[in-house]
């Protein structure tokens, strides 16, 4: 196992490309994971141009017709080198010399539903039954991969700087307290002037926001009342290119009334709080001469749509791209100086225990954008926290300082990867019901050895697709045989038909 840890535009794929190689030269298979598909547009095109032919590509826009083609082509061995999402990892590769998972601290990595697995654990262990190197690719190492080098269980290759004369960006906070905006702006005058200067000097520049559509919520000003999803608890979010409201858990959509459904105010319903397609609103007003793109998973319909888009940008048919976390990774743009970011402490909020983690590692990916050629790049990170440990580190480029503190507070608490986790997840038709089963979970629960069980109490989300939702957190030391405690508590508690018990041991989300 080895750990490609580069700086962002320092050529890991370069190093994984000299790996791909070998193996092809051994007469051996090579798989490579992207947490994205839409990632692979410009993969593809250096693949081909290093290897003279793309490879074959696996994700789940692919038609049946295709499907059933590319793995007959994997399980004959004609197939030499496959691109896919998590699940090529099940391929029938019956020669496979090397794994790549790039960009393996990414959280898509995680399948939630269905099977639960994470997919760069598991790309370790296939590796290990086909006695095959693998290669974990990241400017940002997840704790988990970085604790695991430090310790010898992998192998550590660095690449600290740029390819080439290109340098890290500058990066700088941007004090939204003291930047006096009106309620519906989003643009600080600082972000505004490097914007207008950028596009002046004829380079290219990038938004990010992190919240797809126009707005996260909207409401009545007449009542106040908000409009939620019938089938989850959560709010509805406003598309207005589309003209409707939708539900980003359960996908439920509804048109925009006209009046407010509790009150029957006509004309007072208020989207609050900005979306993507909302920036891009204020963007043409600020700057109308600008050709402006938004980049978002409901903006563009697969592999395809992705690839479009980026040749327009590498093309520079666009000056200005908005988007959300699907561009924030993966992408070379040489004209692209200047990255701001709209709501950088978006992800900081909640009980996730890799909310700092994650944040960091989202940021640092989004400033990696800018700045990768010629140019000089520099990066307006837009916060009410300039102090937050995150955006200090971001700001001193100090990265190494930054996971040495979130380690020790992991530590601390005795938090993955120092413990380990197990999510229960009860849920049923009935609210009452699955209470009553959670807290009959929790006094069977197991509470020797140092193991703690935690809750029950109902979901973030305590309503999703119709069904309600109580949660249980099993905390245990790290030696922990975990599966084996979960099996024996499982069957040791007799559940109605119609309530479900979802586990994840090793959780990623905590909704």
């Amino acid at each position: 196992m080895t750990v490609l840890d580069g700086v962002n535009g320092s050529g890991k794929t370069e190093v994984y490309f000299a790996a791909i190689a070998a193996a092809l030269e051994a007469g051996r298979q090579a798989l490579v994971l992207l947490p994205e598909i839409a990632l692979s547009a410009q993969l593809l095109g250096r693949f081909a141009e290093r290897f003279g032919a793309e490879p074959a590509l696996w994700h789940s826009d692919l038609t049946r017709a295709l499907r059933r083609r590319t793995w007959r082509a994997v399980a004959t061995a004609e197939a030499r080198v496959v691109v896919g999402a998590r699940s090529a990892l099940f391929l029938p590769f019956p020669e496979l010399g090397l794994i790549v998972v790039d960009e393996e601290h990414d959280a898509s990595y995680k399948q939630e539903v269905g099977v639960v697995y994470h997919a760069r654990d598991m790309a370790v262990v296939r590796a290990r039954l086909e006695s095959a190197p693998v290669v974990l690719s990241s400017a940002t190492p997840s704790l988990e991969t970085t604790i695991n080098a430090e310790s010898d269980r992998y192998r550590l290759l660095r690449l600290p700087q740029r390819h080439g004369a290109a340098g890290m960006p500058a990066i700088e906070a941007v004090d939204m307290r003291r930047a006096g905006l009106p309620a519906t702006r989003w643009l600080s005058p600082p972000l505004t002037q490097a914007l207008a200067e950028t596009l002046a000097a004829g380079e290219q520049a990038m938004l990010f926001l992190n919240r797809r559509g126009y707005a996260p919520l909207t409401l009545c000003r007449a009542c106040g009342h908000r409009m939620g999803c019938p089938n989850c608890s959560a709010w509805l979010v406003e598309h207005r290119h589309g003209g409707r409201l939708q539900c980003h858990h359960c996908g439920y959509a509804a048109r925009l009334p006209g009046a407010c459904p509790s009150c029957r105010a006509e004309d007072r319903l208020a989207a609050c709080g900005p979306g993507v397609e909302r920036l891009a609103e204020e963007v043409a007003g600020a700057f109308p001469e600008a050709r402006v793109a938004v980049m978002a998973s409901d903006t563009m319909m697969g592999p395809n749509a992705a690839a479009d888009l980026v040749r327009r940008v590498t093309a520079h048919g666009i000056d200005l791209l908005i988007g959300t976390q699907i561009m924030a990774k993966g992408h070379h743009f040489p004209l692209l100086t200047l990255v701001g970011v709209i709501d950088a402490d978006l992800g900081l909020s909640g009980g996730d225990l890799r909310a700092a983690e994650r944040t960091y590692q989202l940021l640092h990916q989004v400033a990696g954008r800018a700045g990768r050629a010629d140019h000089p790049g520099r990066v307006l990170l837009q916060t009410y926290m300039p102090d937050h440990p995150v955006m200090e580190a971001l700001i001193a480029g100090d990265r190494d300082r930054f996971l040495a503190l979130e380690a020790a507070d992991r530590r601390a608490r005795a938090m993955p990867p120092f413990g380990r986790l197990a999510a229960l997840i009860v849920s049923g038709p009935n609210e009452d019901s699955v209470r009553r089963a959670a807290l009959a979970l929790a006094r069977a629960g197991p509470r020797s050895g140092g193991v703690e069980v935690l809750g029950p109490a109902p979901a973030p989300i305590s309503l999703l697709r119709g069904r309600y939702r109580y949660r249980l957190l099993l905390k245990a030391p790290r030696a922990t045989p975990v599966q084996r405690l979960l099996r024996g508590w499982l069957a040791g508690v007799a559940l109605a038909r119609n309530l479900r018990v979802q586990v994840d041991v090793d959780p990623y989300s905590f909704l």
